[in-house]
């Protein structure tokens, strides 16, 4: 007597067709999700105030789910100014970091300051924090200056920001419009 194969899962059923994630405005249902991605990502984590507050301000802020699932890949916030959009706060939750989902929310941010006619879009960046550093360069932002002891660090010491900004060209903000 001869035993049959049993079957491969991917015989059993058909694979769905892969699906893009999903970016959607935060809202204040998310921020226990969010804060716990803040809290694995950061030595010095946002406050849930802070976030709040954004929100309350009406900052552009959004969130990435992963395809069909309510799973929380990364997040931005981005403060709107007269010709500028200041972004404030971009992470990638750790476990889905190198995907090139950060890649995806920076080009969210920039059509947000192209779609509101501003000319660029800034931020800053620990001095020590490179591969974000590389990541913006990358993607075509320029560092501009320094802010000296912009954030907090461990042993009641401070770290220098880099300023850097993205200049977005009147071609494509009219193309935009």
């Amino acid at each position: 007597m001869s035993r049959a194969t049993p079957p491969q899962p991917e015989q059993l059923c058909e694979q769905p067709p892969a699906r893009a994630p999903e970016l959607r405005a935060m809202t204040v249902a998310d921020l226990d999700h969010v804060m716990a991605i803040e809290v694995q990502a950061y030595g010095h984590p946002w406050s849930r105030g802070n976030f709040t507050d954004s929100l309350a301000a009406g900052y552009v802020a959004e969130v990435l789910h992963g395809a069909g699932s309510q799973e929380l890949l990364g997040y931005f916030v981005a403060m709107p100014g007269a010709q500028e959009l200041h972004l404030l706060n971009l992470t990638v939750a750790p476990p889905h970091q190198h995907h090139g989902w950060g890649l995806l929310l920076l080009r969210a941010v920039r059509e947000r300051a192209r779609s509101r006619g501003m000319g660029a879009v800034w931020l800053e960046v620990r001095a020590g924090n490179e591969r974000a550093r590389a990541v913006y360069r990358t993607f075509g932002f320029a560092e501009r200056g320094t802010r000296r002891g912009y954030y907090p660090a461990f042993a009641s010491r401070r770290e220098d920001a880099i300023v850097m900004d993205l200049e977005i060209s009147p071609e494509l903000q009219r193309a935009a419009d």
